[in-house]
């Protein structure tokens, strides 16, 4: 018999649950929800158990494609399903959506929703490869649940889908914009006065975050402006990612007092504190959370037109949009905030009252347990 009011959520990693989920899952607590989680723990998990959450560990990988290894993960998640018959069932990231979806339609579980967080490295640049035909074929397969909610970030990865005959009439949709912000955690702070201006990339250490392109730039104005600006790298090197920058590359780009790579930090807002503008030139986003985070702090933004990173920006109010991979309009916007103080202190206002408007964490899990109670009522 099922557990009354069960959320289970499944996730690939624990930090990712941390980072982009635990305050749903705080939420769902609060509300009388048993809520369990399933994920890889990396060492993180005492974390949301402090919560009062509970945690099942499972070895799901990103980017693992071993038969075996994966056929393996597949039958612990089924069997997780069927002993716990949860009443929701939240899968988050492609891999456990493609594999949950699957096995909900063999348990026939009561109500499912699945949550994607972009389409990730495989639907970069529209690949042709074999990874992303298998990707869509077992997505076709699993969304075929009939009572399933599906939230996107953003409106593009919901038409991507719905033209790949992914996403269909019996789907309930949703778009909400990413994870949210704790606005109060993250409150907006003025630009601190000092000799450089502090550039912030905070990312994970990927490819197709614009490394590559960030680096040009910086190459280009190292005759310039060594001594004007400052450039922080700030995140970890994802080394479960195919799309991971090596470590031997960014110790090469460091330059004192130009280019720093700080690796990961706990306390991000005070990072985004002590910067002046940052820059995220991703290659493709569901809704990226540092962007959020800028608008959150007051801090203008140059990003690429590319899915998620154009929501977070209005152009010419809270920053400016680029071409994905374009390192002159990247080098171009750049500066256009580096000669111009009062234009950053203009558009940090605006971001704030945006994220205000828009990334309120509080509406996102209001919005999240609306769809639960809808789907545990069925």
């Amino acid at each position: 018999m099922a557990n009354k009011k069960t959320l289970l959520m499944v996730v690939n990693v624990d930090w990712f649950l941390i980072s982009h989920r635990l305050c749903i899952a705080k939420g769902a607590v609060k509300e009388g929800w048993r809520v369990i989680i399933v994920a890889k723990d990396t060492g993180r998990a005492q974390e949301i158990r402090d919560e009062g959450i509970e945690f099942i560990n499972i070895p799901l990988t990103r980017s693992g494609t071993k038969p075996v290894k994966e056929l393996m993960v597949f039958l612990k998640l089924f069997r997780l399903y069927k002993e716990i018959q949860p009443t929701i069932i939240h899968q988050i990231t492609l891999k456990p959506i493609i594999y949950g979806s699957i096995i909900t339609r063999f348990l026939k579980i009561k109500a499912v929703v699945n949550a994607i967080s972009g389409l990730g490295f495989n639907f970069t640049n529209n690949k042709k490869g074999w990874v992303p035909k298998i990707m869509k074929w077992l997505l076709r397969v699993g969304f075929s649940h009939m009572k399933s909610d599906v939230i996107f970030q953003n409106k593009e990865d919901y038409i991507e889908l719905k033209e790949a005959s992914i996403v269909k009439s019996h789907h309930k949709i949703h778009v909400i914009k990413g994870s949210g912000i704790n606005l109060t955690d993250f409150e907006y702070f003025p630009e601190i006065s000092k000799k450089k201006t502090v550039i912030l990339f905070a990312a994970r250490m990927l490819w197709n975050k614009g490394i590559k392109e960030l680096k040009q730039v910086t190459d280009l104005l190292k005759a310039t402006h060594e001594g004007k600006i400052l450039v922080v790298l700030c995140g970890i090197i994802d080394n479960d990612s195919k799309d991971a920058v090596p470590i031997e590359y960014l110790k090469k780009w460091e330059h004192e007092g130009y280019v720093t790579w700080l690796g990961h930090q706990e306390n991000m807002a005070a990072i985004y504190k002590e910067c002046d503008i940052v820059v995220f030139p991703s290659y493709r986003e569901g809704m990226p959370k540092t962007l959020l985070e800028a608008c959150a702090i007051g801090r203008p933004i140059v990003t690429t037109n590319a899915n998620g990173c154009r929501d977070c920006v209005e152009e010419g109010e809270n920053g400016y949009i680029v071409a994905v991979k374009s390192v002159k309009e990247l080098k171009h916007a750049i500066l256009k905030l580096v000669d111009s103080p009062e234009l950053r202190t203009k558009m940090g206002i605006y971001g704030r009252k945006k994220a205000e408007r828009e990334f309120n964490e509080q509406d996102v899990i209001k919005k999240h347990l609306e769809i639960y109670n809808s789907l545990g009522k069925g």
